[in-house]
């Protein structure tokens, strides 16, 4: 029988962080994977550039339960920590907006780099492996896998949420928690695109491909980013962010003008443009289709010198609170991330270890830690397969 000191399930973000921090230690490292590609969500990343961080990262840029739990891992390794990494490995790349870091080429070269101290570090790597149980034993675990029974003193679960199944995402990591009586808490998809009720979804269908800066708001959550009409909905960064918020049943205020005093512009062009269509006016903040579909939608027409000061009023208040009441998302197969997971306080926050199973940890996406669009949620990968790799 096979023995490692540590084995890591999935070969994603987390799991090859963990795998090289703990092979510098001495470990030895085996890393299984169950599908044929490893890293498969870093290659798909920011449009196959890999959004790999974020300048501003902070606690304040995640959610879960226990919204403390993030803090000593994000602490312990930081966005600079990575930077310094893939500056070792020459990686070149750029900031774009909010602090969001690509690579210059592709999202390959993460990858690259992962694999790279994977290998100084002395580690293995299986792929085409599937876990079928983890059993506790007087000292440590033993794997059943597909390639035969392996022991290890430490094993980690990396092996991500419900997001985008056709990477390999599956529910392993919850079953496992559940298996050692963690609590696993509901789960749905996040940052992840609107779908519209049948009627506004008709009556927006002609708008699929246009995009538009707006505020998307929650209650006390706001995004202020572009949002995206589809053939299905509503999608783009400010509509993924506040997805994350997002309840069955709930609304969405959308403001189509958040930095633009749209009232007083509206009361000036029925001063210098009296006989122009409002459609016309409207045309001149957006795009001639969205402003006639829009204004159809919210029931406007007429000329501007026929309009009063409370039917400027309205036409802002449409086009400034506009509340949408989203069908659904469209789930789990477009998602980035899963929100929800296994329960924060079954976990040490320094180790990641599980609380009621010493030696069993679990890191990434796969915890009730979730990020904002950005490169949040690889921090939290880099961070918390650290974290993990110190320990064990």
């Amino acid at each position: 029988m096979e023995q490692f000191d540590v084995v890591i399930v999935g070969a994603g973000a987390s799991g090859l962080m963990c795998a090289a921090t703990a092979g510098y230690r001495g470990r030895s490292v085996l890393v299984i994977e169950h599908t044929a590609k490893i890293g498969r969500k870093i290659l798909m990343s920011g449009g196959g550039r890999c959004n790999f961080t974020n300048l501003h990262n902070s606690p304040a840029n995640f959610l879960s339960e226990n919204p403390h739990f993030c803090k000593s891992a994000l602490s312990s390794y930081r966005v600079q920590d990575f930077i310094d990494l893939v500056d070792r490995h020459g990686v070149e790349y750029h900031e774009k907006t909010l602090g969001q870091l690509f690579c210059n080429e592709s999202s390959k070269e993460i990858l690259r780099v992962l694999l790279t101290e994977s290998e100084w570090a002395g580690n293995e790597i299986r792929t085409e492996t599937s876990l079928e149980k983890v059993e506790p034993q007087a000292s440590g675990y033993l794997l059943k896998t597909s390639s035969g029974d392996i022991q290890a003193e430490s094993v980690v679960i990396a092996t991500g949420g419900l997001s985008i199944p056709n990477g390999g995402a599956t529910s392993f990591a919850y079953d496992v928690a559940a298996q050692y009586g963690l609590q696993v808490l509901p789960r749905s998809a996040a940052l992840v695109p609107f779908t519209l009720q049948p009627k506004d979804k008709e009556l927006l269908k002609e708008l699929s491909g246009v995009s538009h800066r707006v505020k998307a708001t929650i209650g006390m959550h706001n995004f202020v980013e572009s949002m995206l009409f589809t053939h299905r909905g509503l999608s783009g960064p400010a509509i993924l962010q506040i997805s994350s918020y997002w309840q069955p049943g709930g609304e969405v205020e959308i403001d189509l003008f958040p930095e633009f005093a749209l009232l007083s512009w509206l009361k000036e062009q029925r001063e210098a443009r009296p006989k122009a269509e409002i459609t016309t006016i409207m045309a001149q903040q957006m795009s001639k289709r969205m402003a006639q579909i829009l204004c159809q939608m919210f029931g406007f027409s007429g000329i501007m010198g026929n309009q009063s000061n409370k039917d400027l009023e309205a036409i802002n208040k449409a086009f400034r609170e506009w509340r949408v009441k989203p069908s659904g998302t469209e789930g789990y197969r477009t998602a980035e991330v899963t929100i929800g997971g296994i329960d924060t306080n079954e976990i040490n926050q320094k180790t990641m270890e599980a609380k009621k199973a010493p030696g069993l940890y679990f890191i990434g996406e796969c915890l009730d830690v979730t990020g904002h669009l950005g490169g949040h949620n690889f921090q939290w990968a880099w961070a918390s397969g650290f974290a993990a790799g110190k320990a064990v």
